[in-house]
């Protein structure tokens, strides 16, 4: 009489250390170069900064879509990552959104979003589920702050998301690096004008994810 086999449980084999370690250099010598270049840099450049063969870029990413898209979804998470901190704070709600503005900056996200349009599809689930996550946390981290009455409630995830990314691009003209002097500065000067109260009214409405994704 056929008894019933358990069926054997194969373990899936951990990627080892040093494969992870050369993964994560990868991602950030190509996030670096692709801020100061552009996604239109060797492949080759990328894997002398981070101090590879280029047959280890290629065993890690088949392609540059699949790189680029690698770079923006590690960059959306750490900013999510940076809003989830925000949240956590128990103290100014308001301190805590201007800490996560600075840091989203540091990301240069302004810089590496453009790519998605340009380089392959924006539609991506991968990219669709970090940019999701992105946008739930600072709608979260913003309505913190305007339910303490420190956010002028006039304002919209859209309406930060975008000056963020303005005011984290270098001046057309000017040196990439040169030019990371003065984000903080104007940044600053942003976020001392969300503080409620408001000075003045601001023409239109509040701009929406929504209508930030149809621009």
């Amino acid at each position: 009489m056929p008894t019933a086999t358990t069926p054997v449980l194969r373990k899936v084999p951990r990627p080892r250390a040093d494969a992870v370690r050369n993964r994560e250099r990868i991602v950030t010598a190509a996030r670096e170069m692709f801020v100061e270049h552009g996604p239109d840099v060797p492949l080759d450049e990328i894997a002398r900064r981070a101090g590879v063969g280029n047959a280890t870029v290629y065993r890690n990413f088949p392609d540059r879509d699949a790189l680029v898209r690698e770079v923006v979804c590690s960059v959306m998470d750490r900013t999510a990552e940076a809003a989830e901190v925000a949240l956590a704070e128990t103290g100014d709600a308001f301190a805590a959104l201007e800490h996560f503005v600075h840091v989203a900056a540091d990301e240069r996200i302004s810089a590496l979003c453009p790519m998605i349009s340009s380089t392959f599809d924006q539609y991506h689930p991968d990219l669709e589920a970090s940019r999701e996550r992105v946008e739930q946390l600072v709608e979260e981290v913003m309505g913190r702050a305007k339910a303490a009455g420190q956010l002028r409630p006039d304002v919209g995830v859209g309406d930060l998301l975008i000056v963020v990314a303005q005011l984290s691009r270098p001046p057309a003209g000017t040196d990439c690096l040169r030019g990371d002097r003065f984000v903080h500065r104007h940044l600053q000067l942003f976020l001392d004008g969300l503080r409620a109260p408001a000075r003045s009214p601001l023409p239109g409405t509040a701009v929406t994810i929504k209508e930030l994704r149809e621009c």
